[in-house]
C-alpha cells in the first residue's frame, strides 16, 4: 500500500496472484504503443551513467597524474547530481517531463563542454571541482523517467512492470557493458573525447525522448500542490506536538528511502571503488586499455542475470529477494582483492555480476510500490541521487587509498563499504519490507 492508499500502479505490485503472463515477454512489451521508442531514446540518453564519471577520471588524471584529484573531481560531479536530481524529478511530476528535459539537456551540454575546456586548459583544482559539479548536477536522470513511463503504460499489470523494470535493468547493465570500454579506448586516443562522446550521446537521447509526448505520464502540478499545502498544515500542527517525527518523515516520498537511501549510498561508494581499483590494477598490469573491457564483462554479468531474474516468476517477497542478492552481489566483491591478474579478474567479475542487476531490481521495485502516484518519479530518482553521493565519497576516498597503498587496497575498501551495505539492510529489512 502506498501512502496515498490502496490505488494505481504501486498497489498493484503485490506478489500475490497469478502472473500477468503477457506482459511477461520482452518482446511484448517493446510491442507496446510507443514503448520501443521511449526505451530505446532512453537507453541512448543514459549513456553518461557508465562513461562520463569514467571519463572524468581518466581526462583529470591523464592531465595531471593523480587519482585522488580525478576522484575529487569525478566525486564533487556525483555530489552535484545528487542534489539536483531529486528537485528535477520533483519538477517532471509537477510539470510533465518535456518541459523539465528539454532546457536541462542543453545546459548539461554546455556545463560539459566548459568543463573539458577548463581540464584541457590545465584550470587549477577548484575550478576543476566547481565545473565538474556544475556538470553532474545538469545530467539529465532518465532512468527514473523511463521507469515513470512503464508504471503509467502498465498500470494494474504487476508481472508486466516487474518484467519492464527487468529490462530496464538489463539495458543499464548493458550500457556498463559499452561505455567503460569505449570511454578507456577514446580517452587512450584523447583524453577528453570520453566525456564529449558521453555528453553527445545525453543530449541527443534526452531531445528524442522528451519529443515523445505520446508517453509521458501527465503532469500532477495541482494535485501534487494541493496535497502538499496539506502537508504543510499538518505539519505545522504536529509540529507542535509529540507527533514531530511522524510529520518529519512526510518529507520523504516514502518512508523506505529512510533505509533504502544509505544502503544505496554504500553500494554507489562500493562500485566507484571497483571502477577505479580496476583502472588502477590494469595500468600495473602493463594494460590500462583493458580497464573498461573488465568492467564491461562486469556489467555482462549483470546483463545475463537480469535477463533470467525478469523472465521468471517469483513466490519470494521482494525484500528477501533483495537482501539475498545484495548479499550475494558483496560477496563476489570480497573475492576481487585476492585475483592475480586481469584474466581472472575478468572471470571473477563476470560471476560476481551476475546477481547485481536482480539486485538493483528488486530495490526499485520496493521503492516503486510504496511511493504515491504524484511522488513515483521523485521517489525512484532519490535511489540514483543515494548512488550518486556514494559514488562521491567512494571516488574521494579510494582514489586517495589507490594513490597511497594500491588497487589491492581498494578493493578492500570496496567490499567493506558492501559489508556496510547488507547491514543496514538486515537492520532495516522491516522498515522497507512492504510485502511482509
Amino acid at each position: 500500500m502506498t501512502q496515498a492508499g490502496p490505488t494505481g500502479t504501486a498497489a498493484a505490485l503485490a506478489d500475490v496472484g497469478p502472473p500477468d503472463k503477457e506482459g511477461l515477454g520482452y518482446a511484448a512489451l517493446l510491442r507496446r504503443p510507443g514503448a520501443f521508442r521511449f526505451c530505446l531514446a532512453g537507453m541512448v540518453g543514459r549513456f553518461p551513467m557508465s562513461m562520463f564519471g569514467l571519463g572524468t577520471v581518466l581526462l583529470v588524471s591523464a592531465r595531471t597524474g593523480r587519482y585522488g584529484l580525478a576522484g575529487l573531481v569525478a566525486g564533487a560531479g556525483s555530489i552535484g547530481y545528487a542534489i539536483a536530481s531529486p528537485q528535477i524529478a520533483r519538477l517532471a511530476d509537477r510539470l510533465g517531463q518535456r518541459r523539465v528535459l528539454r532546457p536541462l539537456a542543453v545546459v548539461f551540454g554546455l556545463a560539459s563542454i566548459t568543463f573539458v575546456t577548463s581540464a584541457e586548459a590545465g584550470a587549477p583544482a577548484w575550478a576543476l571541482v566547481i565545473t565538474g559539479t556544475v556538470a553532474g548536477a545538469s545530467m539529465p536522470s532518465l532512468g527514473s523517467m523511463v521507469r515513470a513511463r512503464w508504471s503509467a503504460l502498465l498500470t494494474g499489470q504487476p508481472a508486466g512492470l516487474n518484467a519492464a523494470f527487468a529490462l530496464e535493468s538489463v539495458l543499464d547493465e548493458m550500457i556498463f557493458v559499452i561505455g567503460p570500454a569505449a570511454v578507456t579506448l577514446l580517452a587512450a586516443l584523447v583524453p577528453a573525447a570520453g566525456v564529449l562522446v558521453a555528453m553527445v550521446l545525453s543530449v541527443t537521447g534526452t531531445l528524442v525522448f522528451a519529443a515523445q509526448r505520446r508517453t509521458e505520464p501527465p503532469a500532477h502540478s495541482a494535485l501534487v500542490e494541493a496535497r502538499r499545502r496539506t502537508e504543510r498544515q499538518r505539519f505545522r500542527v504536529r509540529s507542535l506536538s509529540i507527533r514531530r517525527p511522524r510529520a518529519a518523515a512526510c518529507l520523504l516520498p516514502t518512508r523506505g528511502l529512510a533505509v533504502m537511501a544509505p544502503l544505496y549510498l554504500l553500494v554507489g561508494a562500493m562500485f566507484a571503488s571497483i571502477d577505479l581499483s580496476t583502472v588502477d590494477f590494469a595500468q600495473r598490469q602493463g594494460h590500462r586499455p583493458l580497464a573498461g573491457l573488465v568492467l564491461g564483462t562486469y556489467a555482462l554479468g549483470s546483463a545475463i542475470g537480469g535477463l533470467w531474474y525478469g523472465s521468471r516468476t517469483w513466490r519470494a517477497t521482494l525484500a528477501r529477494r533483495f537482501t539475498l542478492t545484495l548479499s550475494l552481489t558483496v560477496a563476489g566483491v570480497a573475492t576481487f582483492w585476492a585475483q592475480p591478474n586481469l584474466l581472472t579478474l575478468d572471470a571473477g567479475m563476470l560471476v560476481a555480476g551476475l546477481v547485481i542487476s536482480p539486485t538493483l531490481i528488486a530495490g526499485y521495485g520496493l521503492i516503486e510500490r510504496q511511493a504515491p502516484l504524484a511522488r513515483r518519479t521523485e521517489a525512484m530518482t532519490w535511489l540514483s541521487s543515494a548512488i550518486s553521493v556514494g559514488v562521491a565519497v567512494g571516488s574521494a576516498t579510494c582514489g586517495h587509498i589507490v594513490d597511497a597503498l594500491g588497487p589491492r587496497y581498494g578493493y578492500g575498501f570496496a567490499a567493506t563499504c558492501g559489508v556496510a551495505a547488507v547491514t543496514v539492510c538486515i537492520l532495516g529489512f522491516r522498515r522497507f519490507r512492504c510485502d511482509a
